[in-house]
């Protein structure tokens, strides 16, 4: 049997200098903030995973503008093997309402995530990577390999 890892998409979704957190609903790391995501289900396209996510985890109908990065490192989900494709989004219509495997879904202000707020997995890599793309320096490949050699 092959060990493969899973694929996964986390969304951005962004609104100016406003991004959308979901609160878990499950382990691991239950109660901690982290962005819109799941797994890709089998026949569905990361495009697809991602919107079907954002609207099932908060409520919202978005537009995916970009590809973040692919977050890969074998380290970044305690349960297994899980490389995610993540997308930035502008918001169409909704307000953020936690909904399916969230407990809670809201804006925060993009300095207070990324200077008060712990997020869970490797989420917090994302912002960071997020305020340089906002500075037009394109996507990442952001696994452990390109962070050893910032």
């Amino acid at each position: 049997m092959y060990k493969n890892p899973s694929p996964t998409v986390d969304t951005v979704i962004l609104d100016q200098d406003r991004i959308v957190l979901v609160k878990r609903k499950n382990e691991p790391y239950k109660g901690m903030w982290v962005f819109p995501g799941g797994f890709v289900d089998y026949g569905e396209t990361v495009e697809k995973a991602a919107l079907r996510e954002v609207i099932e985890e908060t409520g919202m109908k978005v537009e995916l503008l970009d590809i973040l990065g692919v977050y890969s490192d074998p380290e970044r989900d305690p349960r297994k093997h899980i490389q995610s494709t993540v997308f930035i989004a502008r918001p169409l219509e909704g307000e953020p309402t936690g909904g399916d495997d969230a407990a809670g879904a809201k804006w925060f202000d993009l300095d207070e995530v990324h200077n008060t707020i712990t997020l869970a997995f490797d989420h917090d890599l994302m912002v960071r990577d997020l305020k340089e793309w906002i500075k037009k320096k394109g996507t990442y490949w952001s696994n452990k390999d390109r962070r050893e050699s910032d």
